[in-house]
């Protein structure tokens, strides 16, 4: 039976990633996000994926009457280590041209996944539990599909359920807001 080796990482801290794209040495073409001091890849975008992105922003962003801001596909800093983009984040509408959002202030965040599918669920459901994000949806663009997380607890999301296909979902901090399923599925 062979042994399994740990080989030495250098782990980047938020600041070290953000250096190296202030330096020019990261840019914008190049598709990373940072997870737990590493850098990982991030799939390219194709037209499924880029369709339900603008479909969400548009409902989002319809009703938000100056509660929250809509974010797509921008940074949010979850700890000195990790630093992630999904694919929409609402956020407590405040300044941030002098960082980005933390955990602290994310009311939801959505990832769109085609051929991310486990690199979502395994990876960054997780990662965002850890970090307290009260709620994440995950939309399974090739089944069509919505996972639903809510209350983060030592990890893991207490409640988690896929939402039937004409659901409509609210927001456990926002009520108010309404995302009609059966309106993404056309």
């Amino acid at each position: 039976m062979a042994a399994t080796v740990q080989f030495p990482r250098h782990k980047l801290a938020v600041v070290d990633f953000q250096r190296l794209g202030a330096a020019g040495i990261l840019t914008e073409s190049d598709r990373v996000e940072l997870i737990d001091g590493e850098l990982m890849d991030m799939a390219p975008i194709n037209s499924l994926h880029a369709d339900y992105v603008d479909r969400l922003a548009q409902i989002l962003t319809i009703q938000n009457y100056g509660d929250y801001r809509v974010r797509v596909q921008n940074p949010v800093q979850l700890d000195e280590n990790s630093e992630v983009v999904p694919d929409l984040a609402l956020v407590v509408n405040r300044g941030y041209r002098d960082a980005h959002p933390t955990a602290g202030d994310v009311l939801l965040l959505i990832e769109i996944a085609n051929s991310t599918l486990a690199y979502d669920r395994e990876l960054k459901i997780p990662l965002y539990a850890r970090h307290g994000i009260p709620e994440v949806w995950l939309l399974d663009a090739t089944e069509g599909r919505m996972d639903c997380y809510r209350e983060p607890v030592l990890g893991n999301y207490r409640e988690s359920r896929t939402a039937e296909p004409d659901e409509t979902l609210t927001l456990e901090r926002l009520p108010e807001i309404r995302v009609h399923l059966a309106a993404l599925w056309r």
